[in-house]
């Protein structure tokens, strides 16, 4: 359901229920990419059926879908069909068009071409838990992230958010973990990354390897900085999470619970992946503000 995390405190009201709040996300649905549009955004129901609302709430959670929608227009495309127009003008000027001509034919191209081209769908989820105020985006980088919160605040008329800190860095924690300790239900994975402080482009990955091999570890004895290490959670969800507290390759040990039900209706398909997804979130968060002392005063 959710391969990355993203947490962002909510300082702003939220709305109390369900309908409230597919009300708000009702601002701004998702409408298809106009003709000569480039790329549109909108909110649409996580669960698909007909009146589905545009939020999806269970056990304290708030499950939202944002999809955007964007236009296909290669560089070569628009340089190729340019071509002619360069020809057209030689011939008709009997000189090479000037850079500000350039310009000008190569944005009439595009406006030409654009009509024509192909249409591509992006779907970003996030979760709010209630108990936190925390919304946990599903986005691999910081600009999707960011993406997805200009979009809330475009239906809000308030919305005031901060990414979430910790009083404790968790690049400690990391190197704890990694070093042998199995805190509050966390335990060492398979994937690690570190970053030679001396040198910012020397990194090193080991994917899948047995990270308790003395040859691995000596590297961190050695001055290497840990940057990403794979951790499992309670013998339920594996991940990677970041020295900047990022979680990505979310993955079910057993599978999702879809891959372990045979449900034959897609919305209790659904309901069953979000309750075990945030129910292990809110469990892996506490275990969290306390090896790390709670959430920064700033956050």
């Amino acid at each position: 359901m959710f391969r990355n995390l993203r947490f962002y405190r909510i300082t702003s009201p939220w709305p109390k229920s369900e309908e409230k709040l597919s009300g708000v996300l009702s601002e701004n649905p998702f409408t298809p990419c106009g003709a000569y549009a480039e790329r549109t955004a909108g909110w649409e129901a996580p669960a698909e059926f007909d009146g589905a609302p545009l939020c999806r709430r269970l056990h304290g959670a708030d499950l939202l879908q944002l999809r955007t929608q964007s236009r296909v227009l290669p560089v070569a495309a628009i340089k190729e069909a340019m071509q002619e127009k360069v020809i057209e003008y030689r011939s008709r000027m009997a000189i090479d068009p000037p850079r500000s001509e350039l310009r000008r034919l190569k944005e009439e191209t595009r406006e030409e071409l654009l009509p024509k081209a192909l249409l591509k769908s992006e779907r970003s989820r996030a979760c709010f838990i209630h108990a936190e105020s925390l919304l946990a985006i599903d986005a691999a980088t910081d600009t999707r992230a960011e993406w997805f919160i200009d979009q809330l605040r475009t239906c809000f008329g308030q919305f005031k958010c901060v990414p979430l800190t910790f009083n404790k860095s968790p690049d400690e924690l990391l190197k704890r973990i990694f070093l042998g300790e199995n805190p509050l239900g966390f335990s060492l994975g398979r994937e690690c990354r570190m970053q030679d402080l001396s040198d910012s482009r020397s990194i090193a990955t080991w994917r899948e390897f047995e990270l308790t091999e003395p040859t691995i570890r000596r590297h961190i004895t050695d001055g290497m900085k840990l940057t990403h290490l794979g951790v499992g959670f309670d013998e339920i969800l594996s991940c990677v999470i970041s020295e900047d507290g990022v979680f990505s390759k979310l993955k079910f040990m057993q599978g999702d619970a879809v891959d372990t039900v045979d449900f034959e209706d897609p919305l209790a398909r659904l309901d069953a992946d979000f309750v075990l997804l945030t129910g292990t979130i809110i469990r892996m968060l506490e275990s969290l503000k306390k090896l790390l002392g709670g959430y920064a005063s700033g956050a």
